[in-house]
């Protein structure tokens, strides 16, 4: 939106304070993150294979980062901002309100995502971006392996 003077102005409750951050905040991953990519290598290396940013459940809006359908194995690698790190969230100074709100209501979205995937059966696995990738893929890989001896 603009103003009489030709400067963009945020629309009335916008998320974004200026268009810089605007575009700033869009450019930010999903999926596919530095973290992510990382840890699916590791896992590819050791043979193991699965599904990426994929639903666990057919009826659940929500996606996991790596899914092992066969196993039941959801795993998520959550960015320390968006879902609120104890060790690395820190509240911003612009819109303060608006962001907490919103890292809250993903909090508890994990939360409730986890109790819906554990009631379906599923195995949940969180990490924080910051863990080490090789400590997470060796967790994931004796996660699944188990999972899998465990059908068999």
């Amino acid at each position: 939106m603009e103003s009489s003077s030709g400067s963009w102005v945020p629309p009335e409750g916008s998320w974004a304070s200026s268009a810089a951050r605007r575009r700033n905040m869009q450019a930010i991953r999903s999926r596919d993150t530095k973290p992510e990519r990382k840890i699916r290598s590791l896992l590819h290396a050791q043979g193991m294979r699965y599904r990426v940013a994929a639903k666990p459940l057919p009826g659940l809006r929500r996606t996991a980062d790596i899914v092992f359908r066969p196993a039941k194995l959801a795993v998520f690698i959550d960015g320390c901002y968006w879902h609120g790190c104890p060790e690395h969230y820190v509240q911003p100074k612009t819109n303060a309100g608006y962001w907490s709100d919103k890292v809250a209501r993903n909090m508890a979205r994990d939360r409730d995502t986890d109790a819906q995937l554990r009631a379906a059966g599923w195995t949940v696995l969180r990490f924080w971006e910051h863990e080490s990738a090789e400590a997470c893929a060796v967790k994931i890989a004796a996660t699944a392996s188990r999972l899998r001896a465990a059908q068999k």
